[in-house]
């Protein structure tokens, strides 16, 4: 450990300006790090971000500060009573921690942990996961115990180099194959007349995805935390943009979603794709993807690079990535242990 120094609770809502000024200097050092790639959002931004209290999801932080740096930070976070997915997930922890590199090594991260244990214990929490990227953090986890439960793989497609007459084709393909489905694209937050609707077939989906050897829960979207999406991505100005299919008696059997932010102007972010699992194998995740590549030339041609992730196991959605032309760009593993496993591993040390 160094010195004395013991974990401070911070509250964003309350927080001084001493403690913005070292926060904003610690996370261009964690990017510079971890993401130097990845445009950073901006401090008005960010504050706004972690000033607002979500209904559903708890997030709390705590820092290791001397001289005024900020050394060490733990985000951890978990789903309130008040969240759809309550029941199901109630027992999982979500924490973040990260070491300024020359301070490594020194007891810092594992002073978080007691901290980590009492904030599942109040909550009644039992398992707790970790998401890590570099090795340092790796290493972190075995010495914790943690064991290895989801590997998710994020790909990158430089715009430059996408193939325009091989998309023309794949959405003409599409469109061939499944004569009586209709595209559709929605630019910005869905009609609310039609959040019902469709919460429950996007939620359907959802839990189609791999999740390999991970203990979740179950994803729930409702009308209210489609909401609250729209409502965060307004703070920083972001930009919602979904392409549907359609079967003839309305049921979305196909959705893709990307996101576009003044900050990160030429970055777009490919978030969701999925397909029916009874209306696979006519393309139409090939077609919904191509008509999204379309779609972003037309309304961003400044973009340089598009983003995606997925869990290693997903072969067909990885499949049409590679076919897009998306590449490997770095690989993120999500970790768990169980709490009396982690607090009788504190007790020993």
């Amino acid at each position: 450990m160094v010195g004395e120094l013991i974990p401070s609770s911070v509250d964003p809502a309350t927080a001084g300006v001493d403690f913005w000024r070292r926060y904003h200097k610690f996370r261009r050092v964690r990017q510079k790090e971890s993401r130097p790639d990845d445009p950073l959002r901006d401090d008005a931004d960010e504050e706004a971000h972690m000033k607002r209290v979500s209904p559903f999801q708890e997030t709390v932080y705590y820092e290791v500060f001397r001289d005024g740096e900020i050394l060490g930070l733990l985000q951890g976070s978990s789903v309130k009573p008040a969240s759809p997915e309550y029941v199901s997930n109630r027992h999982l922890y979500e924490a973040d921690i990260f070491v300024r590199s020359e301070f490594r090594r020194r007891g810092i991260a594992s002073s978080f942990l007691p901290v980590i244990v009492e904030l599942m214990d109040r909550r009644g929490c039992t398992t707790l996961g970790f998401w890590v990227e570099e090795d340092s953090g790796h290493e972190f986890m075995k010495w914790v115990g943690a064991e290895s439960k989801l590997t998710t793989i994020e790909s990158r497609l430089m715009f430059s180099e996408i193939e325009w007459q091989e998309m023309e084709r794949w959405a003409a393909e599409g469109a061939r194959r499944s004569p009586d489905t209709t595209l559709e694209i929605i630019d910005g937050p869905l009609p609310e007349d039609e959040w019902q609707a469709f919460s429950s077939q996007l939620s359907a989906m959802l839990n189609t995805m791999p999740f390999e050897d991970l203990d979740h829960g179950e994803i729930v979207v409702t009308p209210e935390k489609m909401r609250d999406f729209y409502e965060r991505l307004e703070l920083s100005g972001e930009v919602q943009h979904t392409v549907v299919t359609r079967e003839p008696d309305g049921t979305i059997s196909g959705i893709t979603d990307i996101t576009w932010a003044p900050y990160r102007s030429a970055f777009i972010e490919q978030r969701f794709t999925g397909v029916r699992p009874d209306a696979r194998g006519r393309g139409l995740g090939k077609w919904i993807k191509a008509a999204m590549l379309l779609h972003v030339r037309e309304l961003y041609p400044g973009t340089r690079w598009i983003a995606t992730g997925n869990a290693r196991s997903n072969a067909p959605m990885l499949k049409i990535n590679r076919a897009l032309g998306f590449k490997p760009y770095r690989t993120g593993t999500e970790y768990q242990i169980i709490r009396d496993r982690l607090g009788g591993s504190l007790t020993a040390g």
